[in-house]
């Protein structure tokens, strides 16, 4: 059951394409709410309107926000006049969208003919706050690749929603966004993440595609209860669709949480069990006690013979984020709190510039998965193979 109240704005907080943050008077509180301004319209001070205050009366993780569900100032309002594809579909929210593989799109004869993602490198993250350090360290070593980002619909289903992508935008990070399943609001609707990586490349022209569901991931602390399963089946799809997967664990020393101390059992579950086909796992060289505990967990969850490790040097990466001035936040942690978290994120957008100039190598190595070793990949390019780090050498 949603609950409902009717409330009062008293004044706009903040816009950003497609939101508008506002501070509403509702049960005789001053509280914060958005407005998704495709959905309900425009907003404005003094406007009387109708909110969703679950998540936040439940204190339910969803940001401390209150959701308009419609403006009393606006009774009529006109949808998009193209499109037959709806998503959020049998809900009074469900929205018109047009899709690329519809035939009413002008790209609709470029989706029919698109079969293969040609080696283009696919970042596969888990968060959301690992697109920053991710497509921060992809300009930096490579200006002007075209970073493309494909939202699933494993969190936040506005693209709105992200405070991220307008910045990252701006700061020309990432160049077109494509939105898949029952996420909306990209430059490119997409029905599934098949096709959304096929637009991505084919439509959109990417160098790079980097893939994550948008803010909010969805966990309940069981091994598969959590939305970053879609993790090793995006590496299935990557591989099905002829490109390289490159996966981002999700690493963190600082986490309290011991499902989440190292590799988080996301990883762990995602790789290890939902993806049955190879990829690459960046992970930066850390100090000796964290890198032994790093691979002892991929050795013992079977994840490094399935997968192909790459090691990446953590220095380059980290002066490389600092450098960037970019905000880094997870969880309320920052670079300084969290440097694993950033640090492996960034790893992967340094492979994923390395895999751009030269795929075969990577793939190669995918193909010959199985064995003892790690590669290297350093910041000028080279790859080379090296032997697992035993415990004596910590």
């Amino acid at each position: 059951m949603i609950r409902v109240r009717e409330g009062k704005v008293i004044a706009i907080l903040a816009k950003r394409p497609g939101a508008t943050e506002i501070l509403v008077e509702v049960d005789g509180n001053q509280d914060k709410a958005i407005n998704y301004d495709h959905l309900t319209g425009d907003v404005a001070a003094g406007d009387t309107v109708i909110l969703n205050t679950t998540a936040v009366t439940r204190k339910l993780g969803t940001g401390g926000y209150h959701y308009v569900m419609a403006n009393l100032r606006q009774r009529h309002l006109e949808g998009a006049t193209e499109g037959h594809i709806m998503k959020l579909r049998y809900t009074p929210c469900q929205v018109q969208v047009l899709a690329v593989e519809e035939d009413a799109s002008p790209f609709a004869a470029q989706m029919r003919d698109a079969v293969s993602l040609k080696k283009t490198p696919v970042v596969i993250g888990t968060l959301h706050s690992m697109l920053a350090p991710v497509t921060a360290v992809i300009q930096a070593v490579a200006p002007g690749l075209k970073v493309v980002y494909v939202m699933t619909d494993g969190g936040a289903l506005p693209l709105y929603f992200s405070r991220l992508i307008p910045y990252l935008r701006t700061r020309g990070y990432i160049q077109t966004t494509v939105t898949c399943g029952d996420a909306f609001g990209g430059d490119l609707e997409a029905v599934n993440i098949y096709t959304g990586l096929l637009a991505a490349k084919v439509v959109a022209g990417a160098d790079v595609i980097v893939v994550s569901m948008g803010p909010g991931i969805v966990g309940t602390g069981s091994p598969f209860g959590h939305t970053a399963v879609e993790q090793g089946e995006i590496v299935n799809a990557a591989n099905i669709l002829e490109g390289l997967p490159i996966a981002v664990p999700r690493i963190s020393f600082a986490d309290p949480r011991q499902r989440h101390y190292g590799i988080s059992h996301h990883t762990l579950t995602a790789l290890g069990k939902i993806a049955l086909t190879p990829c690459l796992i960046p992970i930066p060289k850390l100090v000796p006690v964290k890198e032994y505990y790093l691979l002892r967990q991929l050795d013992e969850t079977g994840l490094l013979r399935k997968h192909r490790v790459v090691q990446v040097d953590a220095d380059h990466v980290f002066e490389t984020l600092k450098r960037s001035g970019i905000p880094l936040e997870t969880m309320g942690r920052g670079l300084a709190e969290d440097p694993d978290f950033f640090l492996t994120a960034g790893a992967a957008g340094l492979v994923a510039t390395v895999a751009r100039r030269n795929p075969e190598v990577f793939l190669e190595n995918l193909a010959a998965a199985g064995g003892r070793e790690v590669l290297h990949c350093g910041p000028e390019g080279t790859v080379r193979k090296e032997p697992l780090p035993q415990p004596s050498e910590s």
